[in-house]
């Protein structure tokens, strides 16, 4: 099986030295970077099967660099902040970052949250199978699995980070059923997560903010009280 290779883009050489360790000894290849430009040049010479940010950098900042990763390719990202106020997270994972950690971090977190990505993002053991022939209709809505692309009733595309995308397919599979968070954590983020990752109500969030964009768009995912999240229109498969 080929080696996944981990951008550790952060400034403080010695965090940056324990994380490259860290990884390499856990069977990752992990790359150092100090700065944005620096990952900029590692990424134009190889693929990055991961993106470990930190916040604060010397010139472009984690928020800004994560933010353009999403704009230009699939690049997952865990984001990685000095700060414990939850604003930093959530604005880390509006953005577009796959997942949050805070310092100081467990070593073994890390690594389960470095797993949990890579096990989402390539498709393994995921409840949802991702088969790049299937596409899902409903209400005038495309969703394609292969191209990982969704598209609205007016032709438009619908920009989606790859947990937004995830949410939706678990929604999309699973039409007119009433889930809970413990069963969208378990499906699109691996039971890696810690009992209390908010992570996935800030990407729910997210992702119904854009399909109530459209019209009608805002009665796509339901809320039921004390229940869950209910897709409430009816899902074609083509």
């Amino acid at each position: 099986m080929e080696t996944s290779c981990i951008a550790v883009v952060e400034d403080d050489r010695e965090i940056r030295a324990l994380v490259v360790d860290l990884l390499n000894r856990e069977g990752f290849e992990a790359v150092g970077c100090r700065t944005a430009g620096e990952f900029d040049q590692l990424n134009e010479r190889r693929r990055i099967d991961l993106a470990v940010l930190d916040i604060m950098l010397p010139g472009e900042d984690g928020l800004s660099l994560c933010r353009r990763l999403r704009a230009t390719g699939d690049v997952p990202v865990l984001m990685v902040t000095a700060k414990g106020d939850d604003i930093d997270r959530i604005v880390g994972l509006e953005v577009g970052a796959d997942d949050y950690l805070p310092k100081p971090f467990n070593p073994r977190e890390l690594v389960a949250r470095v797993r949990a990505i890579l096990r989402r993002t390539r498709d393994q053991h995921r409840a949802v199978p991702a088969i790049t022939n299937e596409r899902y209709r409903f209400g005038g809505w495309s969703l394609d699995v292969g191209a990982r692309a969704v598209s609205s009733p007016d032709g438009n595309d619908v920009e989606l980070t790859g947990g937004e995308f995830d949410l939706l397919l678990c929604f999309v599979t699973h039409p007119q059923r009433v889930l809970n968070r413990d069963q969208l954590l378990d499906w699109t983020r691996g039971r890696s997560v810690g009992p209390f990752d908010r992570a996935v109500d800030v990407q729910l969030s997210r992702l119904r903010r854009k399909l109530a964009a459209t019209p009608r768009g805002e009665t796509i995912i339901k809320t039921v009280r004390g229940g869950g999240y209910q897709f409430t229109l009816k899902v074609e498969r083509v």
